[in-house]
């Protein structure tokens, strides 16, 4: 029995996919085979020798070391979509709650006194909360992936105009997108002709920062943002200076801070975008499959790191993740003095190829040693 260390409570749903007679979910390990993790930050958790494979269950990584892992010949995934439905109706409640002003008329209602005279107070202050329908309003989606689509078919049916931005947008995705969905090649037709925006794009270099002074200049004025991403995508300050300004009417935002808190037209949710139960056990199942893909068979699927590959297996199997030049002569070199190869399959990734052969026996502990010493990792499967 392998164990695999959770570093977060995690829905009982994977014990359906990693069963009790291969493995032990538990909370530590001294040789754990995988890590399942979903908020827990590992950039300064030691990582055993032991460990394989590192699921998140959901689909940011900022919280794990990713090149660290890489090094190590760890497989890091994550679970795409899974929980794209939840974030989805989080963000078509922050449409409304940035348009309608709910959120302040529900806490001055709250605040009311609690005599007979609270019905004419209440029809005497209710024109302080006026906003608008977001019918036939044009909402700007930047990042067209899981989330991105199922937000345009949502806003669709509540009768939006939808516009949005991916420049990694491929063919295959665009095929999925509601044609009613107009597609841009420049995110300053996102920002020119928007009512409302909602972001759904990672933390990278090119995006941390990127709704700022400069950005927010080009929006109409009396635009309303909804970030349910990541925080770093806001310049904080930048932000602030144009809600304060009118420039933006209102923040909806999953991603509060200091910064953030405490202003009447910013609306923060405590990062609530996969919390419901579905999701939850979504993020589990896929991030159970792919370590039980991994581990039993060496197929990796949804990873962050490594380059994909899954095929059928047809014998015993070694796999290696390689860093350098001819790694697929190299290794096949080794492999065939130990056993008739019987397929071999590659995948590349930057300069990282993964390679499974498929074998007509086992190889002995001296050939996986020859191949760890030459290559980042091999793994008799």
């Amino acid at each position: 029995m392998q164990d695999i260390v959770k570093l977060n409570p995690i829905s009982s749903k994977v014990n359906d996919i990693l069963t009790n007679d291969k493995y032990n979910i538990c909370d530590n390990s001294v040789n754990p085979i995988a890590i399942l993790v979903r908020s827990f930050v590992m950039h300064e958790y030691a990582v055993q020798d032991s460990v394989v494979a590192v699921a998140r269950a959901g689909a940011g990584v900022n919280n794990i070391p990713i090149p660290n892992m890489t090094a190590k010949g760890i497989c890091v995934f994550n679970t795409p979509g899974a929980n794209a439905n939840a974030v989805k109706e989080l963000v078509i409640c922050g449409l409304l709650l940035g348009s309608r002003k709910i959120y302040n008329a529900i806490n001055w209602t709250q605040n009311l006194p609690k005599d007979d005279e609270l019905p004419k107070a209440v029809e005497k202050g209710k024109k302080a909360f006026i906003g608008p329908e977001i019918y036939g309003k044009t909402l700007g989606i930047v990042g067209l992936g899981a989330i991105g689509r199922l937000v345009a078919d949502a806003a669709l049916a509540l009768g939006m105009n939808i516009i949005g931005y991916d420049p990694f947008l491929t063919d295959a995705a665009k095929k999925l997108l509601n044609p009613n969905v107009t597609v841009v090649t420049n995110l300053d037709d996102i920002y020119a002709n928007a009512d409302y925006i909602t972001l759904h794009v990672p933390a990278t270099n090119d995006t941390k920062g990127f709704i700022n002074k400069d950005s927010i200049a080009k929006m109409k004025d009396g635009v309303v943002i909804i970030n349910c991403a990541r925080g770093e995508l806001f310049n904080d300050a930048d932000l602030l200076d144009a809600v304060n300004a009118g420039k933006v009417a209102r923040v909806i935002t999953d991603l509060p801070n200091k910064n953030l808190t405490g202003h009447d037209n910013i609306v923060t949710f405590p990062h609530l975008g996969a919390s419901t139960p579905e999701a939850e056990d979504n993020c589990a199942v896929m991030a159970a499959n792919e370590l039980k893909e991994f581990i039993e068979n060496g197929n990796v699927v949804n990873s962050v790191n490594f380059p994909c590959l899954k095929v059928a297996k047809i014998g015993e199997r070694v796999t290696v993740l390689a860093n350098t030049t001819n790694a697929v002569e190299e290794a096949t070199a080794i492999v065939s003095k130990a056993a008739t190869i019987k397929a071999t399959n590659s995948a590349v990734r930057g300069d990282l190829t993964y390679i499974i052969f498929d074998l007509d026996k086992k190889v002995d502990d001296d050939t996986i040693k020859t191949l760890n010493d030459k290559f980042v990792k091999a793994r008799l499967i």
